[in-house]
């Protein structure tokens, strides 16, 4: 597969947590875009499958983004597979976000979370820089609505995606105009199909999409359309900035009767 001949003109995106959920529906959406996808995860299982449906556009690396010299060899490999690099979808993230009462929380877990969630982002964006300002290209990085809102109990992954709205402004400003940078905070997105878990897990409720301004429950496609616009030129004026993806939930007033 490292022997592939690429395509002079098609452009190389690197999607971490690409196996699964949200990300597996971006990996699909560029590839079929005609993107050259590499993509990392912890599922190597998942993928492997992947891959294979389309193993002259994808490439995949078994990495943990938390560790730096597996981020160094996953662009590494991009590299000597496609020969540059265009954009980066920083998506890798331990999505769970539970983490129990505070007073409970380990250190452990909480510095678990920051480092898959946070620190994983800012290092690909390390590794990745100088390949993406010579493309004059375009880093996207996943948070959430949990950035901006809260349930009880997810101190952690909160503080994670809030850090990471943060660095995505900071990254913006730092690498324009070279590189943009951009944001997406997805609401709820339903991957359960992607996750291998949709035989098992209830089916959506029609209150569940009744809930949403927008009249139902998002699909990874929803956020991998966006991904596409705004590292393609198109979006050429767009940096610095969080696109809330949540069918309209967070600016719905809601109070118990």
């Amino acid at each position: 597969m490292l022997e592939t001949e690429l395509e002079p003109k098609q452009k190389v995106v690197l999607v971490t947590g690409g196996a699964k959920g949200i990300g597996r529906g971006i990996v699909l959406h560029l590839v079929k875009a005609g993107w050259q996808v590499v993509f990392c995860d912890t599922d190597v299982g998942a993928g492997e499958a992947l891959v294979a449906s389309y193993p002259r556009h994808l490439l995949f690396v078994h990495a943990d983004v938390a560790s730096e010299p597996a981020v160094a060899g996953v662009i590494a490999q991009a590299l000597d597979w496609a020969g540059g690099l265009d954009a980066v979808i920083n998506n890798a993230g331990i999505a769970d976000p539970d983490n129990g009462p505070v007073e409970e929380l380990s250190l452990e877990q909480w510095q678990r979370r920051l480092d898959v969630n946070l620190t994983g982002p800012f290092l690909v964006t390390k590794y990745a820089v100088p390949h993406l300002r010579k493309a004059q290209g375009a880093i996207v990085n996943m948070a959430s609505t949990r950035a901006l809102q809260s349930e009880p109990d997810t101190e952690a992954y909160a503080a994670t995606k809030g850090g990471l709205v943060a660095l995505t402004h900071a990254l913006a400003v730092s690498l324009g105009p070279d590189i943009r940078v951009n944001c997406i905070s997805p609401g709820w997105i339903d991957t359960r199909d992607w996750q291998g878990s949709a035989e098992t897990a209830l089916p959506l409720q029609a209150s569940d999409h009744r809930q949403h301004p927008a009249g139902r429950v998002g699909t990874p496609e929803d956020i991998a359309s966006l991904v596409a616009y705004l590292i393609s030129p198109e979006a050429a004026f767009i940096t610095g900035q969080n696109f809330v993806v949540d069918g309209g939930m967070t600016r719905k007033m809601i109070y118990e009767d």
